[in-house]
């Protein structure tokens, strides 16, 4: 940890065999955990909590204050887990008095100049490719991927097991398990790779299918959608949590893909 050439605040908690390389920038209020390593000329500002055996490469800012104009300098922090992997120029921001905190999850990638805006919750297993970024109090279920260069927009939320396709706008809310992509935001299919890839068995697969030909594919609108899982799906962990996660979504779901609104 005894770099000369990086500056690391004396009020600063950083576990002993934290590798800190030269011209990195370390303030007070950060705590920082075993086994992590920063890359030369990141600069980690006052309320960040990193956890332990990440990796911050060269160039990443964790912790600025948000990009918020309300934001009066209340004391809030960024909170990122365990075995995180945070590439080249990313920037992850503190949060604000709406909930005190951004946090990163256990295992996630956020590959180069992925931003995290204040008071976002981004879950365990997540993958940001680069350039993909989310506006404030968005949220990112376990094992979603961001493809590259996807904005978010503030509020959404995007569903477990989920993928966006890079370049695509995202202004509605993501369901779990589903693939997303086109412009306007589309569903175009459930994420049966990921999926088997994770364990999922076919026959959950295929049930997953179902419900989303309800939702997506069979010109329901999504109430009688909801109104026709609710009767004739049998109720499966699977199955509940697409439906809670459609009762509680605020910008609602994205819509069905069809090809009379691809222009």
């Amino acid at each position: 940890m005894n770099q000369p050439l990086a500056y690391v605040n004396p009020q600063a908690k950083v576990a002993a065999n934290v590798v800190i390389e030269p011209f990195v920038s370390i303030d007070k209020n950060v705590i920082i955990e075993e086994g992590t390593w920063i890359g030369s000329n990141v600069t980690i500002m006052e309320g960040a909590r990193i956890g332990k055996n990440c990796k911050i490469f060269p160039g990443a800012v964790i912790s600025a204050i948000p990009q918020d104009l309300k934001f009066a300098g209340e004391d809030t922090i960024v909170k990122i887990g365990n075995n995180v992997v945070i590439r080249e120029f990313a920037t992850i921001n503190r949060g604000t008095k709406a909930s005190y905190e951004t946090v990163v999850g256990d295992n996630t990638l956020l590959m180069a100049y992925v931003h995290i805006a204040h008071d976002c919750v981004v879950g365990n297993n997540v993958i940001m490719a680069n350039a993909a970024m989310l506006a404030g109090h968005c949220i990112v279920d376990d094992w979603a991927i961001i493809g590259g260069m996807v904005p978010v927009h503030q509020f959404c939320h995007i569903g477990t097991h989920s993928i966006i396709a890079g370049g695509t706008g995202v202004g509605k809310d993501v369901p779990p398990f589903t693939k997303a992509a086109r412009d306007p935001l589309s569903y175009v299919g459930v994420n049966s790779i990921g999926l088997r890839r994770r364990g999922f068995s076919p026959d959950v697969i295929n049930k997953i299918q179902e419900i989303y030909r309800i939702i997506f594919i069979k010109g329901y609108n999504v109430s009688q959608a909801v109104e026709i899982i609710e009767a004739k799906v049998e109720a499966t962990p699977e199955r509940d949590e697409i439906l809670s996660f459609i009762a509680n979504s605020s910008r609602g779901i994205m819509k069905g893909y069809s090809k009379m609104r691809e222009k």
